[in-house]
């Protein structure tokens, strides 16, 4: 059967997918939802929140790839990832390097511009990583240095362009998260990408606006499944 891996976003679990999952999975999707290691203080993974980063969430997604296209039901020509907010930015980069794997991403108000706040926050306050605390208050959950450390000298933009199958990026142009400008940028990079607007639509989707994503989703997958 086609195959959707979930990401969840910044200090969240896997449960903020299942309102996607069980629509998906109705219409014939196995849908694999996951916690991140340290993803958050609520995790049924292991970990710490202080030693994850989103390039451990790199690793532990290209670990769930791994499995999930070992599974006997997952057609492993149709595996998709589906990532929200930093679950989406972490996708974006870890499809660029397993592109082979992937049939299609689908990007839910990607955080690929949380990289550029999160360092200037930092340099704001500390002249190096180096001179930062073990922990730090990011937004609402505590997290370490391993968060911040390579950062500095990462351009995501540059990253997730080398992904160059058909992307889909659906966000609210009322975000006060992660503005629409983030995935506007990624779909100036993408080589082939389609970006869908929900007017009105915050961080975070119900009612109307999630039934409208989920239907965006269902007309990629469709169209994008080999057989």
């Amino acid at each position: 059967m086609p195959t959707v891996i979930y990401a969840h976003g910044y200090g969240v679990t896997h449960q903020n997918g299942i309102q996607y999952a069980e629509k998906l999975a109705a219409a014939g999707y196995v849908v694999y939802c996951f916690d991140f290691c340290g993803g958050s203080t609520d995790s049924r993974s292991d970990g710490s929140p202080l030693e994850m980063s989103i390039f451990t969430q790199q690793l532990d997604l290209e670990i769930v790839i791994m499995m999930v296209r070992e599974l006997d039901y997952v057609d492993r020509e149709n595996v998709f990832l589906f990532g929200a907010s930093q679950g989406g930015l972490v996708s974006g980069i870890t499809a660029a390097a397993n592109k082979d794997q992937l049939q299609g991403i689908i990007l839910l108000y990607p955080a690929f511009e949380i990289v550029e706040q999160v360092v200037e926050e930092v340099q704001s306050r500390f002249s190096s990583v180096e001179e930062m605390p073990d922990t730090y208050q990011l937004m609402w959950m505590e997290v370490g240095r391993t968060y911040f450390e390579d950062l500095p000298d990462y351009d995501v933009y540059s990253v997730i362009g080398a992904y160059d199958k058909d992307v889909l990026l659906i966000h609210g142009d009322s975000d006060g998260i992660v503005p629409l400008s983030s995935s506007e940028r990624a779909l100036e990079v993408y080589p082939s990408a389609e970006l869908k607007v929900l007017a009105g639509a915050g961080h975070g989707l119900s009612g109307a606006n999630a039934d409208q994503a989920v239907q965006y989703m269902l007309e990629y997958l469709q169209t994008h499944k080999t057989h």
